[in-house]
């Protein structure tokens, strides 16, 4: 995550408002304002990988992937992130123009800038959405993905998905190829 924007704390409606007219993405924690950087080859490439497959996948359900320019709000109202990819079933957030409120998954590409970000405060204000289900860390690196799933207490039960293995996406009934997930991002 980059550092924050030099501005006087935000309310969230002057973050969403002022948002929507800069150039670039910001995310908004707590007030703060931070500067997204660009993503590299890999990560655009391992993002869209997903994306694409539970596209596919979904196909006729209630459940959409967006990815990369949606929002997401996270522990209530006091942030708002762009996931890399995200799925939702719920109606309003498919007519959403701004941010989505309800995702069941959401995935996370690691760069070397956001590890310790995506994995510690970040998640921590994910998992204080009622609707999320699943949660998905991706090493571009390591090639290594982690897989979450949440509990009805807001548990996280960890599975590290091994080399050559599909990621199963549970509550979904998704199942992702490895190889499919790593595709073209070497």
């Amino acid at each position: 995550m980059a550092l924050p924007q030099p501005t006087t704390p935000f309310t969230t409606e002057d973050y969403l408002q002022w948002e929507a007219e800069q150039p670039g993405k910001h995310e908004f924690v707590r007030g703060e304002t931070f500067a997204m950087g660009d993503a590299s080859r890999r990560h655009v490439t391992i993002s869209l990988n997903v994306a694409a497959a539970l596209d596919d996948a979904l196909e006729g359900s209630p459940f959409r992937a967006y990815m990369a320019d949606m929002k997401v709000q996270a522990a209530a109202d006091e942030a708002y992130f762009y996931p890399d990819v995200l799925v939702t079933c719920d109606p309003a957030d498919h007519r959403a123009e701004q941010f989505m409120r309800a995702p069941s998954l959401i995935v996370e590409v690691l760069s070397p800038t956001t590890t310790a970000y995506d994995r510690g405060e970040k998640f921590a204000a994910y998992r204080r959405i009622a609707s999320l289900k699943e949660f998905v860390l991706i090493d571009p690196d390591l090639r290594r993905i982690e897989y979450y799933r949440l509990t009805p207490a807001r548990h996280s039960e960890l599975q590290d998905i091994e080399a050559e293995q599909p990621l199963v996406l549970h509550d979904l009934g998704v199942s992702i190829p490895w190889q499919k997930v790593f595709r073209n991002a070497d």
